[in-house]
């Protein structure tokens, strides 16, 4: 592992992080916005990934491509039902998105678009980690970011502090696709140190998410099924 991080400084790891996480890896999705031949969001997530994994998590990438635009296909078109395992599996997830007229790209909006706020009586994604990344192919901007915070929590995710956002993406990856070192890699590590600890801060608290209106919505349902079963 160490050999496929060779940008990474081992010894300044926090090693509550790594060592937290062994028994149950935290279970991160990682998603990307865009379908080209050399993505550089796809780079960017799969160098998360790797952090990741360094830091005890088991991760799994959705490739979007073939995902039909919402509505465009039936809920049980295969690509679509990939994306909802996944969002189902994950304890935490990263959005990585490139930055296309100042703002998040359509392929990653139809990937979140997809995803129905209940699936039955369960939110896919209320209570989930979420960290947000940007690649831009010009100077450095944080207007996709800005708005996947904003998606992040109207699909109620806790949506950790740090953040990462890389300009002129281009430049920051070498020949065989890795990220060069930098102070722009150093904070994508950064970011994934954050979540993977965010992640097992929030693992067994349902209570953070349990809402009083929902229950009331629930106790009220119940009383009217029980009410009609009497009739």
């Amino acid at each position: 592992m160490s050999s496929d991080l060779p940008n990474l400084d081992h010894h300044l790891i926090n090693a509550t992080v790594a060592g937290s996480a062994e028994g149950q890896p935290p279970r991160i999705l990682l998603l990307y916005g865009s379908t080209r031949q050399r993505s550089f969001s796809r780079l960017l997530v799969e160098e998360a990934a790797r952090l990741l994994e360094h830091f005890g998590a088991e991760t799994r990438i959705f490739n979007p491509s073939g995902l039909p635009l919402p509505d465009d296909a039936p809920s049980d078109h295969p690509k679509v039902q990939e994306l909802l395992e996944l969002m189902q599996w994950s304890e935490g997830q990263v959005w990585c998105s490139p930055e296309r007229h100042g703002a998040m790209s359509a392929v990653f909006k139809a990937q979140i678009d997809w995803v129905p706020l209940a699936i039955g009586a369960i939110r896919p994604t209320q209570g989930k980690t979420l960290a947000v990344m940007q690649v831009s192919g010009g100077s450095q901007s944080f207007n996709a970011v800005n708005q996947m915070r904003v998606l992040g929590r109207w699909m109620r995710m806790f949506t950790i502090p740090n953040q990462s956002s890389v300009p002129k993406a281009f430049l920051e990856f070498d020949g065989q696709d890795r990220m060069k070192p930098s102070a722009l890699y150093d904070r994508v590590v950064d970011v994934m140190e954050e979540l993977v600890r965010f992640t097992l801060l929030l693992r067994g608290r349902p209570d953070l998410v349990d809402r009083y209106s929902e229950r009331k919505e629930t106790a009220e349902a119940l009383s009217k099924r029980v009410n009609q079963a009497t009739i």
